[in-house]
């Protein structure tokens, strides 16, 4: 399994496990990308036994050695899939996304699975659409087994470079295409003038990342907020990592795991990696992917 994005600083991968079946596949992901980055891994697990949602049987409830296994578990796979890679475990003993929020602010890389919960109305679990809105690094979101096809998809704004950055790099060192996405809300009475003024900030949201990456071929879709849900959707499934700014109204992490609930589940959707506002370009080489993972 190989993956992309390089790294300036040694800020660990962080990835949070849980024990629902196969649940420790994401340890191949995170360790992967830990090794590439040259920085340790660091596999957390919140104890369910001291949080509300359990079992009303006590016989039910997990406990504390189960939660210690689990981690051993964990980091034996890591090593396995790396030889040699520094593997840190923690015990976490607040909630999971309390455990995830404190150590997203001193990691390079949040790594996490989705959990469907149908009574939330979206198919990312409550702890993965918490920090789809409050990591304080780049977070990706594994929807299924990661496929080594399909471009790399950016949706800009123009606002962050870090994400357009994140984009170009995933792409380079997957060799795929990059397809990039700029949403406007064209007025009604709309004319070419707006359009260009519109195809203009996607331009100037590329440049400067083609000459630095001048292998990726670049193709640029200018779409309508009103085809943006439908462009998600595709992009979801045919693409092998779809790449966002996170964005101050959120209003693109919502659709994102609200498509949760919207697409079967037997049909892949690819990862997502989300990046917070004020991700400093200075520290792009976080932002890490799996455009180029193998399940």
């Amino acid at each position: 399994m190989h993956s992309v994005v390089s790294v300036e600083e040694r800020l660990p991968v962080v990835v949070g496990v849980d024990d629902v079946p196969d649940g420790l596949q994401i340890v191949d992901v995170a360790a992967a990308e830990a090794a590439r980055r040259g920085v340790p891994l660091r596999i957390v697990h919140a104890w369910p036994g001291r949080h509300g949602g359990l079992p009303r049987h006590r016989a039910l409830r997990p406990a504390l050695a189960d939660g210690r296994h689990l981690l051993e578990l964990a980091a034996l796979r890591a090593r396995h899939v790396v030889a040699g890679l520094p593997v840190q475990t923690e015990l976490a003993d607040d909630s999971a996304a309390e455990a995830l929020i404190r150590h997203s602010g001193h990691a390079g890389l949040l790594v996490l699975g989705h959990r469907d919960e149908a009574t939330l109305g979206h198919g990312w679990g409550s702890t993965a659409a918490y920090l789809a809105h409050h990591s304080r690094c780049p977070l990706l979101i594994l929807r299924g087994p990661t496929v080594d096809r399909g471009p790399v998809v950016v949706a800009t704004s123009g606002r962050c470079t870090a994400t357009v950055g994140s984009a170009f790099e995933a792409a380079s060192r997957a060799g795929c295409p990059l397809v990039a996405v700029h949403v406007w809300a064209p007025a009604t009475d709309a004319g070419d003038a707006e359009r260009r003024a519109a195809e203009d900030r996607l331009s100037e949201a590329l440049a400067g990342w083609t000459g630095r990456s001048p292998d990726v071929v670049v193709s640029r879709l200018l779409i309508s907020d009103a085809e943006a849900a439908y462009t998600v959707e595709r992009a979801s499934r045919r693409a092998r990592l779809l790449v966002a700014g996170r964005g101050h109204k959120g209003w693109l992490v919502e659709m994102l795991y609200h498509l949760g609930r919207s697409v079967p589940s037997e049909r892949r959707l690819c990862p997502v990696l989300l990046v917070p506002p004020g991700w400093s370009t200075s520290t792009l080489g976080h932002a890490g992917s799996v455009a180029s993972a193998r399940s």
